[in-house]
């Protein structure tokens, strides 16, 4: 004896469907079975990158509009000072950057970091034309500018001619992490007219020569570079 799952109603074994709510019967011993459809769809869909030549048009539109309407307010609502300047340079430094990404990816890096250091000192200088102060650019922002500028490039350098493994890599970055420190507390230790002397970029130079020769270990024993590898997953 069968009966109706939705109306409760008694069923002859023959009928295929409830007589009086039309229910479909079903035999629990033999239920049909019905491939369940995905929610999402068979076919992939490929979004169309970004071309490079729009989106160094829209950056190049964005920061230039950027310069001209706070050029504008500096010039007929805030007239104070020439803050415009700040917020100009500090775009032309963010276009110089994008440059090797987005505008002329064939550039030289060796040039591109040249570039990024001349946009940096460029902005420093529009910062001293607005302080009235020009001490601080010449006996401190331009050589550190430098200072990073020489160092990057000998970065570029390392990598590029010689190895850029991750064990060498990370060699070259703690190398030069403790000269560009020590060149900083020269330079402000020689700005403010104190003995020349390394006190704090000490303690950094003792950490990264500690890193230093840990990977030079590393790095000339095969066994201990291999299992390096596994336990780092790379």
């Amino acid at each position: 004896m069968s009966y109706c799952v939705h109306c409760g109603v008694e069923l002859d074994p023959s009928l295929k469907k409830c007589p009086l709510c039309s229910t479909p019967v079903l035999d629990p011993n033999n239920i049909p079975y019905f491939e369940a459809s995905s929610p999402y769809p068979s076919q992939k869909g490929k979004v169309e990158p970004v071309r490079r030549k729009d989106a160094a048009i829209f950056v190049s539109i964005l920061l230039l509009t950027i310069s001209i309407t706070c050029g504008l307010l500096n010039r007929l609502v805030f007239s104070r000072n020439l803050w415009s300047l700040l917020v100009i340079g500090f775009c032309l430094v963010i276009w110089v950057i994008c440059i090797p990404f987005i505008f002329y990816r064939k550039l030289s890096p060796y040039l591109a970091v040249l570039l990024d250091g001349l946009s940096i000192s460029f902005y420093l200088y529009l910062i001293s034309r607005l302080t009235g102060s020009a001490d601080w650019l010449y006996y401190l922002g331009l050589p550190i500018v430098a200072l990073f500028t020489l160092l990057l490039e000998a970065f570029m350098l390392l990598i590029m001619k010689i190895n850029h493994s991750f064990f060498s890599v990370t060699l070259y970055i703690f190398s030069l992490i403790p000269l560009s420190c020590i060149g900083i507390e020269l330079l402000c230790r020689n700005f403010l007219e104190s003995p020349l002397r390394i006190t704090w970029s000490a303690i950094v130079l003792t950490v990264c020569v500690v890193f230093i020769i840990a990977i030079v270990t590393i790095i000339l024993l095969p066994r201990v570079r291999e299992e390096a590898r596994r336990r780092l997953h790379f």
